[in-house]
């Protein structure tokens, strides 16, 4: 048997206690071998992992704050068409289709970078 020499403390509230002793009780072990079979099979994000998710977070917010406007435009547009009293130019719809395509592959690349950020397939920084 190995040697523990460190004790660990930690406060919980009720809600936290409650929660930890129902584990401890489905599980049929001590409340020692439940808490390191739970820091032995936890993965943790790191905190650099957490600032590039809060980076891309920021960034999809910036995106959908561009493509409400361009939606916005392209309302307003479609009343004045529905009103019979104008029809937008050729170079202005292929405008904001452009907007549009480019936040979409925006987001598409945001969000492989967060699926390989979660999955832990690309190092940070990349």
């Amino acid at each position: 048997m190995r040697k523990r020499n460190h004790t660990v403390t930690i406060r919980m509230n009720e809600k936290e206690y409650a929660l930890l002793q129902q584990k401890i009780k489905a599980s049929g072990q001590t409340q020692q071998a439940v808490i390191l079979a739970a820091i032995e099979n936890v993965d943790l994000m790191s905190a650099e992992v957490k600032e590039e998710l809060n980076v891309l977070n920021q960034r999809l917010g910036e995106i959908n704050r561009l493509l409400r406007g361009a939606t916005t435009n392209i309302n307003q547009i479609a009343h004045h068409m529905n009103a019979g009293g104008f029809y937008p130019r050729a170079d202005v719809l292929n405008s904001l289709s452009e907007n549009i395509s480019g936040y979409r592959k925006e987001c598409e690349t945001i969000w492989q970078s967060i699926r390989q950020l979660i999955s832990g397939q690309i190092p940070m920084g990349q």
